[in-house]
């Protein structure tokens, strides 16, 4: 017996970034999107706890315990007195190491595939719970659709959408580490002051229009400095969807990937065959958003 559980990617339309916190973590006022790029995690009873990985760079997918969908299953397996013995295969297609997520989404799909498999019944409460114990964007994977995350970014408040938004994004050479851009954002930040962070109550009402422009004039992101100073040639590739006429360019949270708002799904097609053209990237996606969270199939 197995279940399979599709989880989305994210982008951040606003990512406002506090100074570091006693605990090393950064009080965050995160606006997610999740959008139709794809993992699917699939559960099957096994004789112990294994991970196997297909995909794009699924060669650079950790394989053991630190594994997100590993820690997910244990966590849960852990609350319910049981052993973690399933075999968990992950297909992705979400960018490894892209600022969209894709860890936290295997998470997610993880929790959510062990509590259908084993049928602990957990409430969606105790899901949520776990998900914010294994990693800031883990809850959101599993809820979707639009939200705004405070803390470190695991406190959710869900947000209305008031259409569909069209993006395109392009995939770098490389990869970053989350961590190293929050410590390249605090040495940029060193002798300034960092305001509290705050959500647009613009970019908000843009959400809930399903207004493209307004939205357009209203997405941010404090760690894209950071990751451009990490990765210079992001530059390029911004440079190349504001030229091809995209109304809004950003790093996807944490990086590299970068995001390019579109006005509707023929403008999405237009940036990315500019930006495919354009050899500033390795590999280009459309996809349209908001979508629904970690979801049994």
């Amino acid at each position: 017996m197995s279940v399979t559980v599709r989880v989305p990617a994210k982008v951040n339309v606003q990512l406002a970034v506090g100074a570091a916190r006693p605990d090393g973590f950064h009080d965050l006022a995160n606006v997610f999107l999740a959008v139709g790029l794809y993992d699917e995690v699939t559960v099957t009873a096994a004789d112990e706890l294994r991970i196997t990985c297909t995909g794009p760079d699924a060669g650079q997918v950790p394989l053991d315990r630190t594994n997100l969908a590993a820690r997910a299953a244990l966590a849960l397996a852990e609350r319910y007195g049981r052993e973690a013995d399933v075999h968990l295969h992950i297909a992705k297609d979400i960018p490894v190491a892209g600022g969209m997520a894709g860890g936290s989404a295997d998470g997610a799909g993880a929790l959510l595939a062990c509590d259908a498999l084993w049928g602990t019944g957990a409430s969606r409460e105790e899901l949520l719970d776990i998900c914010a114990e294994l990693g800031s964007d883990v809850p959101f994977s599993l809820v979707g659709g639009a939200a705004l995350g405070t803390g470190r970014g695991e406190k959710l408040t869900e947000l209305e959408v008031g259409g569909t938004f069209h993006w395109v994004f392009a995939m770098a050479s490389r990869g970053l580490s989350t961590p190293a851009v929050f410590r390249e954002f605090d040495r940029l930040g060193e002798g300034r002051d960092i305001p509290e962070p705050v959500a647009s109550r613009e970019l908000i009402d843009a959400l809930a229009k399903g207004d493209a422009d307004a939205l357009a004039a209203t997405v941010s992101n404090d760690l894209q400095p950071a990751a451009l100073s990490l990765f210079p040639e992001l530059a390029d590739t911004l440079a190349a969807g504001r030229a091809a006429g995209a109304p809004a360019t950003l790093v996807s949270g944490s990086g590299p990937t970068t995001a390019f708002l579109a006005r509707d799904a023929e403008g999405a097609e237009a940036v990315a065959d500019a930006l495919r053209a354009s050899g500033t990237c390795r590999a280009v996606r459309t996809a349209s958003g908001p979508v629904p969270g970690a979801t049994v199939i």
